[in-house]
């Protein structure tokens, strides 16, 4: 998916339909991110419609807005590249499904405390989906099972347009996590579906994000696979 594709590739008037589109192949962060802020320009500029890109990145340490550099055990393990969302560190990569979520919150009521919780309440229904209760944690952002992590959110808005999204945790190498301390949580274990014993494709979780993304954000959707 290049960023061409993903600007102008189902590219509408901004009507109240989303599009869907994922990426069967790892998409480098860099690549990635140009690609996303190119679509939230044209969803701004009324080229294109709102839209959600499922794809995962090759291995990557990512710096959130605000990342420490205490933070950040091991940065010669991975490439780490500044990410422009909130938070602190994070980590991508294969066995992960990353969904950038591209709203125009013009439309939404200009609320962006309310916008990431619906992406808390998004994660939540989609693990319901598939067998596990998430649940929220006072005075952190993400996803928790018990005492452990299984999803991040990161979010940017810019004139009004969200960027960056929600990562879950479907059966990545979560030994790779242990060279962050991820989200500035010191004492909070990371998890997967895998690792609670969850036996789940890649495609059953992008379907039970879909299915709860309509109940939670909107009911006219478009889906494409590239």
């Amino acid at each position: 998916m290049t960023a061409y594709a993903l600007q102008h590739d189902l590219n509408a008037a901004p009507e109240r339909q989303i599009a869907w589109i994922t990426s069967r192949d790892p998409v480098p962060y860099g690549e990635a991110i140009a690609t996303m802020d190119a679509r939230a320009s044209a969803i701004f500029d009324g080229f294109a419609c709102e839209c959600v890109w499922l794809l995962a990145h090759p291995c990557v340490y990512t710096a959130g807005t605000s990342a420490k550099p205490a933070d950040l055990v091991d940065p010669a393990r991975f490439p780490v590249i500044p990410a422009g969302r909130g938070g602190g560190y994070t980590y991508h990569g294969p066995g992960q499904r990353v969904a950038y979520v591209m709203l125009d919150l013009s439309r939404r009521g200009r609320d962006v405390r309310g916008f990431v919780r619906a992406l808390e309440d998004w994660l939540i229904a989609t693990l319901a989906r598939l067998g596990v209760e998430g649940e929220r944690r006072p005075g952190a952002v993400g996803i928790f099972v018990g005492g452990t992590k299984i999803a991040s959110i990161g979010v940017r808005v810019r004139r009004w347009v969200t960027l960056h999204g929600v990562s879950l945790n479907v059966n990545p190498e979560l030994a790779h996590f242990s060279g962050i301390v991820p989200c500035g949580l010191k004492d909070t274990p990371v998890t997967s579906l895998a690792a609670l014993g969850v036996e789940c494709d890649m495609d059953e979780v992008d379907r039970a994000l879909r299915a709860s993304f309509a109940v939670t954000f909107d009911d006219g959707l478009r889906n494409a696979s590239r």
